[in-house]
């Protein structure tokens, strides 16, 4: 009777590790050995092309554009999501937001509770040359010189975008630290003040150390979300004009569902896996992540 209920435990834990693997682990393996594959969605039938899919992806005249783009994308919402979301939720965390600081809570997360295609269709209008909501502003303060065709232009598409996704997810990252900041012992927070330490030096050298933890896995959330980067994308501009706004996670899509070049979404895919794992890998190992 002792035995059994050793291995009670186990037994809540076998569904997870079933759902994890047959959902997870199985479908990256797969994909790892497909991208050595030529494939078609049309036959079951496949050529073993070694790495000739890898090949074709770094080699092809796309992939600078679309590295520059995540990464591009990657670090502005570093810069906003991480860093401007960490000072928000300060601010939202101190007496400066009184009684209201629930309701201030609530707006900035409301962005991130709208789907992604809504999102890109509304900003699709808002850009609009002839009857954006943006146009029509800057032409109302009078620089009609100014307004452009925002996601037409191949020089600034890319940042549209860039500059929609922070307006929806700059909310999320700031919740999320709320909650970290919230767990801080009080005690660390009124010793410091008694030591005459300010509402700044408490934020940099209290409250900020103390939530090391929860701005890395704000980071690798951001970006894993930023080499991940598809619907913002595909709604608003399908990686045009051209190709000056197209991205992994779009390729991977175009190559696999409209081009019948299932190998060569396999490698993108693999490529993407890759760059978010060692990323967030590098982000442990410099934060020291789990250490005093």
């Amino acid at each position: 009777m002792m035995k059994r209920k050793k291995f009670v435990p186990y037994y809540y834990i076998i569904p997870g590790l079933l759902m994890v693997l047959f959902f997870v682990y199985i479908p990256v393996i797969s994909n790892f050995v497909y991208s050595f594959f030529r494939l078609s969605s049309y036959s079951a039938g496949k050529v073993f092309v070694g790495f000739d899919n890898y090949i074709k992806l770094f080699t092809s005249d796309i992939f600078p554009i679309m590295i520059k783009n995540n990464t591009m994308y990657a670090v502005i919402s570093l810069i906003v999501q991480v860093g401007f979301g960490t000072i928000i939720a300060l601010l939202l965390e101190s007496k400066l937001t009184g009684r209201l600081r629930n309701v201030y809570r609530n707006i900035y997360f409301l962005p991130a509770l709208i789907s992604l295609t809504a999102v890109g269709l509304l900003f699709t209008f808002v850009y609009s040359p002839q009857v954006g909501l943006l146009n029509s502003l800057i032409r109302s303060v009078g620089l009609e010189n100014l307004t452009q065709s925002w996601l037409g232009d191949s020089k600034i598409a890319i940042y549209c975008i860039i500059a929609m996704s922070q307006w929806q997810f700059t909310g999320y990252i700031t919740l999320l630290m709320v909650v970290a900041i919230q767990n801080i012992p009080k005690d660390y927070l009124e010793a410091a003040a008694i030591d005459g330490a300010g509402p700044i030096k408490r934020a940099i050298h209290i409250m900020i150390p103390l939530v090391k933890e929860q701005l890395l896995v704000c980071s690798i959330i951001t970006i894993i979300g930023a080499f991940k980067l598809f619907t913002e994308v595909y709604s608003t501009t399908s990686g045009g004009p051209g190709n000056s706004s197209q991205v992994l996670g779009v390729f991977l899509y175009q190559n696999a569902f409209l081009h019948d070049k299932m190998g060569l979404a396999a490698a993108t895919g693999v490529l993407i896996f890759v760059v978010t794992v060692t990323i967030s890998i590098i982000q442990i190992i410099v934060t020291k992540s789990g250490k005093v």
